[in-house]
C-alpha cells in the first residue's frame, strides 16, 4: 500500500514537455534529475544538442471543483491509439525536435469533484532502480517513470465575500462590537436609574423591554377632585361628611336581644298522653 501524501501536498493539474535550454513553462517546475542524481533529459543525441525535461504542474486550490487533475498516467506507442480518455502530453514547440521516435506519454485528465485516485507526483530512475512508494508506468528515453497515487482530496467550498451591507445584518457579537458595547451601557443604567426615566431614555428601545415596566416614566398626580386644602384625615372633600364611630357605639345603635328566639326556645314540647 502506498503511503498517502502530506496534508499540504497538491495532485498534478498538468504535464508538459520542455526544452533544456529554456525556462520551464509559467506554473512548470521541472524534473532535472533522476532519483540517482543523473541528468534527466529525453531525446538529447548527436542530431539534438539539447534534450528536453518532463514539467510537473501542481493543482493552485482546492476551491474549484471543475478544474482538472491528473488521475493516472500511461507509456504508449507512438503510433498506437491512446487509451480512452487519455491525451497526450503537449510536444515541445519545436516541431523538428521529438522527445522519443518510439514512445508517447499521456495523461488522463478529470474534474477535481469527480475524481477518486489522482497523481500527486513523478519521479524518474534507472531502468533497474526500484523508488518505494512509488507505482512504476513504463519506461520511455532510457528512464523508468514512476508515480505516487493516493485518494483525491474534496473540494473546498469557496468562502463568500459578503457586503457591508450584508455584514451589518449579522447576529455574531464579534462582528459588531458597537451594538454590543451599546446593549452593556443600557443595562448599566437600567440597574443604576431612579424611579423614572431621562427625557433622552425610550421606553420603546427593543434593548429596555425586560428592564423597565409599563409605569415607569408616568408621573403621579393626584385628580383635582380628590385634592384638599390641608393634608388632615377629613380634607378630602368626598369624605367630609363621614361619621366614624367606635365597637361600642356600633353596638348600641345596633342592639338586639333575641328575646323572640329565647322564648320559643323556653316553650316545653306538648307532653304525649
Amino acid at each position: 500500500m502506498q503511503p498517502a501524501p502530506g496534508p499540504d501536498a497538491a495532485p498534478l493539474a498538468s504535464l508538459a514537455w520542455s526544452s533544456a535550454s529554456a525556462p520551464p513553462p509559467r506554473g512548470f517546475s521541472a524534473i532535472s534529475c533522476t532519483v540517482e542524481g543523473a541528468p534527466a533529459s529525453f531525446g538529447k543525441s548527436f542530431a539534438q544538442k539539447s534534450g528536453y525535461f518532463l514539467c510537473l504542474s501542481a493543482l493552485g486550490s482546492l476551491e474549484n471543483p471543475q478544474d482538472n487533475v491528473v488521475a493516472d498516467v500511461a507509456i504508449v506507442a507512438d503510433k498506437s491509439a491512446l487509451p480512452p480518455g487519455f491525451s497526450a502530453v503537449c510536444d515541445p514547440l519545436d516541431a523538428k525536435a521529438s522527445v522519443s521516435k518510439k514512445k508517447r506519454m499521456c495523461v488522463k485528465l478529470v474534474p477535481l469533484g469527480a475524481a477518486d485516485m489522482v497523481v500527486f507526483d513523478i519521479r524518474l530512475s534507472g531502468k533497474t532502480k526500484t523508488v518505494p512508494g512509488y507505482l512504476r508506468i513504463g519506461d520511455m528515453g532510457g528512464f523508468a517513470i514512476w508515480c505516487k497515487k493516493a485518494k483525491a482530496p474534496r473540494p473546498v467550498p469557496k468562502p463568500r465575500s459578503l457586503s457591508k451591507e450584508v455584514r451589518g445584518l449579522s447576529l455574531d457579537a464579534t462582528s459588531q462590537p458597537s451594538k454590543s458595547s451599546g446593549l452593556e451601557r443600557t443595562l448599566s443604567r437600567l440597574g443604576s436609574r431612579a424611579s423614572t426615566l431621562r427625557r433622552s431614555d425610550s421606553i420603546y428601545e427593543a434593548s429596555s423591554l425586560y428592564g423597565i415596566s409599563a409605569m415607569d416614566g408616568v408621573p403621579f398626580t393626584l385628580h383635582p377632585r380628590f385634592e384638599g386644602k390641608s393634608c388632615g384625615p377629613l380634607a378630602f372633600s368626598a369624605f367630609g361628611e363621614l361619621t366614624i364611630k367606635s365597637l361600642a357605639d356600633i353596638e348600641e345603635e345596633y342592639s338586639y336581644g333575641f328575646v323572640v328566639e329565647k322564648t320559643a326556645a323556653a316553650r316545653l314540647p306538648p307532653s304525649v298522653s
